[in-house]
């Protein structure tokens, strides 16, 4: 299907800058929720600019979610749908003082960021960028992190929401807004209200490339092997000491060179990560995440990480360990299949905006993994975002305007597939 004939106008560009420049790193340390409190001075922000489009409802809760409603425009029964981002930035690199820049019409080549020439967003470790000659691309001056993961789906969702809002000849059902703290380090959904959202189904603007649907994710637990040594004088040690810390070590080591690690696997492949490990001669801990597509992969990977720590055990026969496993989500495929209409209308959404619709895997998660599974089927859709948690993460405006045009599509679809 060609694009469509509405005539969109956007301001996501502008609603992009302003919100980047707000530091709202999450803190995987701390146990409040939201983790770091800077994440609700944009929160406040954005319930602001919601009020200002005339939601009235708009609001920052005390735990740093932001709720709104478009109210629905036309007489069927329609679904109530939410589109969802969240508001943190990445622990893994500052998002502290982001100078955003925009090189426009982009002509291909490498991109050099100006405060630190050895940054450089280098075409051939971004082939995505192949497709973005004419765009215009945002990065950042080189020294911190760009914040399009997750600011481009805010600035999205809220330059699609102003659009429906101008123009009431669109007709759609109730669409709920929400705005999650803390989705980089797990806890996004964690305090949020399904009652008061009060939606049947469910989009996080997440994605990366212009065009994908995304409606798989990971599995994921997390696993912690504790180990008790034996502890002796290190004068009277010969034949009596057994060190945790060395344990710990030589688990480390045995660990699979070649398979089954970030750096060794791709697509489908699952993995076992080391995350942590602490302790000292008598006590030690190492934290692992464990990530595949199928509940069957999780537990032959956390089957394969027990043999090995047994095997190293028997060097060490006075020791112990322990070793514990704690879910932290599921591959939302699971939910999403039995509502295919929720990606059957996100490709045609997709499509009506000009694009080819790709149907894709997510080698991680998002809140709409823990939504799926609390009752809120819940895919994923492209926001554009690039080499996301680092200084290098860049996105562009064309692809932000699309994504944008697809929420629209998509409000449209569920209305007219509606009886």
């Amino acid at each position: 299907m060609p694009a469509s004939p509405l005539a969109f106008t956007h301001d996501v560009t502008e609603r992009f800058l302003r919100y980047v420049v707000i530091d709202t790193q999450s803190d995987p340390n701390s146990p409040t929720c939201p983790s770091t409190e800077k994440q609700k001075n944009l929160g406040r922000l954005l319930a602001s600019e919601l009020q200002a489009l005339g939601l009235k409802d708009a609001h920052l809760d005390e735990h740093g979610y932001v709720y709104a409603t478009i109210p629905a425009n036309t007489d069927k029964k329609v679904p109530v749908i939410c589109f969802c981002s969240h508001m943190d930035t990445s622990p893994d690199c500052t998002g502290a003082n982001v100078k955003p820049q925009i090189v426009k019409n982009y002509r291909g080549g490498d991109i050099v960021l100006p405060a630190d020439s050895t940054q450089v967003i280098r075409a051939a470790d971004h082939p995505a960028l192949a497709d973005q000659v004419g765009h215009d691309i945002i990065t950042t001056d080189g020294t911190t992190l760009l914040g399009a993961d997750n600011k481009a789906g805010l600035a999205e969702i809220m330059d699609a929401a102003r659009f429906l809002i101008e123009n009431p000849q669109i007709k759609h059902g109730t669409i709920k807004i929400l705005f999650t703290p803390d989705e980089e380090i797990g806890r996004g959904v964690d305090k949020v209200d399904l009652k008061k959202l009060g939606a049947d189904f469910a989009y996080t603007m997440d994605g990366e490339t212009a065009g994908n649907i995304e409606d798989e994710t990971f599995s994921a637990d997390g696993a912690t092997i504790t180990i008790e040594g034996v502890s002796t004088h290190p004068g009277f040690a010969k034949g009596k000491m057994e060190h945790a810390m060395k344990i710990a070590a030589a688990i480390i080591d045995r660990l699979p060179k070649d398979t089954c690690s970030p750096e060794t696997t791709e697509g489908k492949e699952g993995f076992l990560h080391p995350i942590g490990i602490s302790g000292q001669l008598e006590k030690a801990t190492i934290g692992f995440i464990v990530r595949d597509f199928t509940d069957e992969g999780l537990k032959e990977k956390e089957a394969l990480l027990e043999g090995i720590v047994k095997d190293v055990m028997k060097d060490y026969p006075r020791s112990t360990y322990r070793m514990e496993i704690k879910q932290q989500y599921r591959n939302m495929k699971q939910v999403i299949d039995r509502h295919p209409e929720t990606v059957d209308y996100a490709i045609e959404a997709i499509r009506r905006a000009g694009l080819n619709p790709v149907r894709s895997s997510i080698r991680g998660g998002t809140d709409g993994s823990r939504l799926s599974f609390m009752g809120l089927p819940c895919p994923n859709i492209f926001a554009g975002e690039h080499a996301f948690h680092s200084r290098l993460e860049w996105v562009s405006r064309q692809d932000m305007e699309k994504a944008a045009e697809t929420i629209v599509h998509l409000a449209m679809i569920w209305e007219e597939r509606a009886k």
